[in-house]
């Protein structure tokens, strides 16, 4: 199935913080990012969620990805916020509730093909005993 979706990702960089450091947390997340530097952020385009995807797969995540994605999902656009040293680490951790000191990483995901359903789907799949299952194997 193709899929055309467009990724926006924003970050503050504080004046404690290197530049590359918060460079280097949103392309460990989001690979094939292109960012560009802004005075106090960084701002990123991507087209897709494939290591956002391997991880949460890896890190037995799905479920909480999915109430993610869906409760902060408007029209065709879903978003979501990550913790940056974590995402440093190579590991996807959502930031809920009070954003953290020193700000987080800000996804924002607009489908244009499939719907938001479909590609949410895709990208965490639902799971039945903790495994993924697709719609056929149900």
């Amino acid at each position: 199935m193709i899929y055309s979706v467009d990724v926006r990702i924003t970050a503050p960089v504080n004046d404690t913080e290197v530049t590359d450091r918060v460079a280097d947390a949103i392309q460990n997340v989001f690979p094939s990012a292109e960012i560009e530097e802004r005075p106090g952020e960084l701002l990123a385009t991507a087209h897709d969620l494939q290591t956002l995807s391997e991880s949460l797969h890896r890190q037995e995540i799905l479920d909480a990805a999915r109430t993610v994605f869906f409760e902060n999902r408007q029209g065709d656009t879903f978003r979501f916020d990550l913790k940056k040293q974590p995402a440093f680490e190579g590991v996807v951790t959502f930031a809920v509730g009070n954003p953290s000191e020193l700000g987080d990483i800000h996804a924002r995901v607009r489908v244009e093909e499939p719907t938001v359903e479909e590609y949410v789907n895709q990208v965490a799949p639902p799971t039945e005993e903790g495994r993924p299952v697709q719609p056929d194997d149900r």
